[in-house]
């Protein structure tokens, strides 16, 4: 579970050339030797991911990367620039060390990949202990790119060199990623039940609930709602039974027509799905572009966008029935195809009419709308498991209503 709560917390990422610091520096703002450093260059190859509290900047994931210009055995050396450069898509934030006054095309791509990203980011002259900044090369950096670069040693390592990095770092970082937005806390107010139905079933994890079920219950518990959770089979008993009527009920996709057959129609329904759609994607895109089931076309290629790798069940959420319910309701042959875990997007991905992802719950919310960028870049639609789930059993309009005002089938884009 620890793991699994990294995805709701920003991360930070050291980036640079081989042997300019940057594991010296991940050890020294976690306070632990975590990283392995040596004088010989390329010593970290994975990349090494640490949690860690910064001040007053909170919880974070910090992230030691490879050098960026590791040239060193082939095809393993590519392999460790591709992976430092998908860690990239991944950072909320970013640290650029460079050393010895050496700046060059390495650094002012990287930047311009940043930029693209909109990852803010600081540039840090490392081993000023050795070689301070040549005063033109500063100013260059400093007007070229429009940010500022600060001189740094890692040995200097008494708290009050690692405080100032500290508060560098908070002073740089956007407010917007600071604040985290809660899962329901503009649809609830205090007092109100919340309802919370959550099927057990072979697909549930032995002994625990799914994350995105733990992080609705947190996040109605910090908006002083009353909470409840209760299997499909017993949501019938409960509401017979209370004589509070819900504000709000969540619901696990796959059991969206029996609890809507199950909850007067006037109670807000929705699932874990569709909130998760919601807190970390372009909401209002994800709603226009799930109309795009019905204009799909025999041999339409549809990509099926999975956040985690995990062991597919034989009735699998994403490579069974999602396909199914999407053929079933089109009516037409449609081609399916699966990428999981944090596997890039395919190059061919022009080629696919609908890009279906997952609640995203193992990743953050700017890992999310990277990898959904690339299919926009390339106009292909993109939806959500709990919205195409509601839109092909017919209760896409109810599942929505929640967070937009709408008349029948016409919705009106404005949030509630």
């Amino acid at each position: 579970m620890k793991n699994n709560l990294k995805a709701n917390l920003p991360h930070l990422g050291i980036l640079g050339k081989r042997n300019v610091g940057k594991s010296s520096l991940m050890n020294l703002l976690i306070g632990q030797d975590i990283s392995i450093v040596t004088d010989q260059p390329g010593t970290t190859t994975d990349p090494v991911k640490k949690q860690i509290e910064l001040g007053d900047f909170g919880a974070a994931v910090l992230i030691d990367t490879a050098g960026i210009d590791d040239q060193g055995d082939g095809d393993l050396s590519l392999l460790r620039v591709k992976a430092s450069r998908r860690i990239i898509e991944q950072l909320d934030f970013a640290i650029i060390v460079i050393a010895e006054n050496d700046f060059n095309s390495y650094e002012e791509e990287l930047i311009s990949t940043l930029i693209s990203l909109k990852t803010p980011y600081i540039v840090i002259h490392n081993k000023k202990d050795l070689q301070t900044i040549d005063p033109n090369l500063k100013a260059a950096i400093e007007k070229k790119f429009a940010t500022n670069v600060f001189e740094f040693s890692n040995k200097f390592t008494e708290s009050r060199n690692r405080d100032e990095l500290v508060r560098l770092i908070n002073k740089h970082f956007s407010v917007s990623i600071l604040s985290t937005p809660s899962i329901i806390g503009d649809l609830v107010n205090y007092g109100d039940l919340v309802v919370l139905v959550t099927p057990i079933d072979k697909e549930a994890p032995k002994g625990r609930l799914i994350l995105p079920q733990v992080q609705t219950i947190r996040d109605a518990l910090d908006n002083d709602c009353i909470v409840t959770i209760v299997k499909e089979r017993e949501l019938d008993i409960f509401l017979k039974k209370i004589n509070i009527e819900p504000k709000l009920v969540v619901t696990d996709s796959q059991e969206f027509l029996k609890v809507a057959a199950t909850v007067p129609s006037h109670i807000p329904l929705t699932s874990f799905s569709i909130l998760f759609a919601r807190l970390k994607n372009d909401f209002n895109k994800l709603v226009s572009d799930t109309y795009k089931i019905s204009e799909l076309k025999d041999g339409d290629k549809v990509l099926i966008s999975e956040s985690c790798s995990h062991h597919a069940s034989g009735d699998d959420i994403g490579r069974v029935k999602i396909p199914r319910w999407i053929s079933n309701f089109t009516g037409k042959k449609i081609i399916f195809e699966t990428v999981s875990g944090h596997d890039d997007l395919p190059a061919n991905i022009a080629e696919y009419a609908l890009l279906i992802q997952c609640g995203g719950c193992m990743l953050t919310r700017k890992q999310i709308l990277n990898r959904m960028q690339k299919a926009i870049d390339k106009n292909v639609p993109i939806t959500n498991y709990g919205m195409v789930i509601a839109y092909t059993q017919g209760i896409f309009s109810r599942a929505i209503s929640s967070f937009f005002q709408y008349n029948g089938k016409d919705l009106n884009y404005s949030s509630v």
